[in-house]
């Protein structure tokens, strides 16, 4: 049950987030979250706000749920890493993708053949594939 009311607060989050001009303001963004989810971050939440917004090409606004959770010392796993890295392939950009696949192995996260696929994508479609 606490999964479903998360999601739905997730679902109103995004819808928030993506319908306004305050995703353009970390401030903003970090506000929303913290009303949203007064307890900080929870693992599969993250998740799920991340991939919504990578399948929206929503890349400013995945930065700036990855920072709130960097504020809030929670640790991305590999499925969090991938759902940003996914976001930077939809926006083609290339040199952000990389510079989280190099954070993931300083923090030693396990870099997996998802977030090779979307590294290699977003390269592709920034065009620095060759």
């Amino acid at each position: 049950a606490r999964m479903m009311s998360a999601n739905g607060a997730a679902d109103r989050v995004l819808q928030t987030l993506l319908c306004s001009k305050i995703a353009l303001r970390e401030d903003a963004v970090f506000a929303t979250l913290d009303q949203a989810f007064p307890l900080g971050p929870e693992p599969r939440t993250g998740t799920y706000i991340l991939s919504k917004l990578s399948k929206q090409r929503a890349l400013d606004l995945a930065f700036h749920v990855h920072a709130w959770h960097k504020m809030h010392m929670y640790e991305f796993n590999s499925y969090h890493y991938n759902a940003v890295i996914d976001a930077c392939a939809k926006s083609s950009t290339w040199a952000e993708a990389m510079q989280l696949c190099g954070v993931m192995a300083q923090r030693m996260v396990e870099l997996d053949k998802i977030t090779y696929s979307a590294a290699i994508s977003a390269c592709e479609k920034g065009g620095e594939d060759r």
